[in-house]
């Protein structure tokens, strides 16, 4: 079990090769931690928003909720590697415990990603502060701001989430 105020360490990201979209949050909760999967609150909304945007079945098993990801060229991470943070909300992460991924490296990987969204606010104020300005690639990138998929984010509804979430396969494919 992830104990209050230990060090949190994210987990390898959801990508294929072909990967042009990537999805980023700002640190697992404790129980994607404890589950090893990206998302794993039974009312965290970014596994039904998901299944809505390229229907699919929300009782796959997490592999294959995964690899539907993946068929759809879409890539899912942090942009923290790890950091300290009692609970699970973004607001109690602790400044200077941060540490962000290897993007410059992730990105020469992935070479065909060219949309970054952010899942929520936490992931693009920490993305810009600790990645941005080190970030050293040749492919041309967009940002955008999602709202967070959180449960503790209960200030739009699901349909209001899944509705700005719909940019991502509208505008960008996917």
């Amino acid at each position: 079990m992830v104990e209050a105020n230990i060090e949190s360490i994210s987990f390898a990201p959801i990508a294929a090769k072909d990967a042009g979209i990537l999805i980023l949050g700002s640190m697992p909760g404790i129980k994607s931690l404890q589950e090893q999967q990206y998302y794993a609150h039974p009312r965290n909304a970014f596994w039904p928003i998901m299944g809505k945007l390229y229907k699919f079945d929300l009782t796959l098993e997490y592999s294959a909720r995964c690899q539907q990801l993946k068929y759809h060229q879409i890539a899912v991470w942090d942009v923290l590697k790890s950091c300290r943070r009692p609970g699970s909300l973004d607001q109690h992460i602790e400044s200077d415990s941060m540490v962000a991924n290897d993007f410059n490296s992730f990105l020469k990987q992935y070479k065909k990603i060219q949309h970054i969204f952010f899942n929520g606010g936490k992931a693009e104020q920490v993305f810009k502060r600790h990645v941005l300005p080190t970030l050293n690639v040749e492919q041309s990138l967009s940002f955008q701001l999602l709202p967070s998929t959180s449960p503790a984010h209960a200030a739009l509804s699901f349909n209001d989430k899944l509705s700005q979430w719909q940019i991502i396969k509208q505008n960008y494919g996917g």
